[in-house]
């Protein structure tokens, strides 16, 4: 026993050699403290803005769906319009419904003639097909 009692004596820094090592130690320990309270303060900045991206995404979420509410009810307001103008150009004389649609972008009458019924719309393109054929019949040719 007093074997290992004089190994261990021997394997162990003297004090006067122990200073310069516990100093060592301490200042290592100093390091490790500063660097868990610099991450101690980066998860906590992550937190407030982990905190801030989710408040800011759920108002995102709320303002996409107003917005697609607002957007619905003007469709339907808009389909309400074109409703209410195709049972007036059903409701007009051919004649002059023709002369309306042939003042407006064909792709433009052609959606209002795409919702009219059949009939009113065959008989309107009939008539706009007459005057926009006529139209220029009486123009010079040379």
């Amino acid at each position: 026993m007093a074997a290992r009692e004089d190994s261990a004596a021997r394997s162990c820094p003297r004090p006067q050699e122990a200073g310069p090592l516990l100093e060592a130690v301490r200042e290592r320990e100093a390091q490790l403290e500063a660097r868990a309270r610099e991450i101690a303060d980066r998860e906590r900045a992550l937190e407030a803005a982990q905190a801030t991206y989710r408040e800011q995404a759920a108002r995102l979420d709320e303002a996409e769906k107003r917005l697609a509410e607002t957007l619905a009810l003007a469709d339907t307001a808009a389909d309400r319009d074109v409703a209410r103008l195709v049972a007036v150009y059903e409701a007009m004389k051919p004649k002059d419904a023709a002369a309306i649609f042939e003042s407006m972008d064909v792709t433009f009458a052609a959606g209002f003639l795409a919702r009219m019924k059949r009939d009113a719309a065959a008989e309107k393109a009939y008539s706009i097909s007459v005057v926009m054929a006529g139209r220029n019949a009486r123009a010079p040719t040379r």
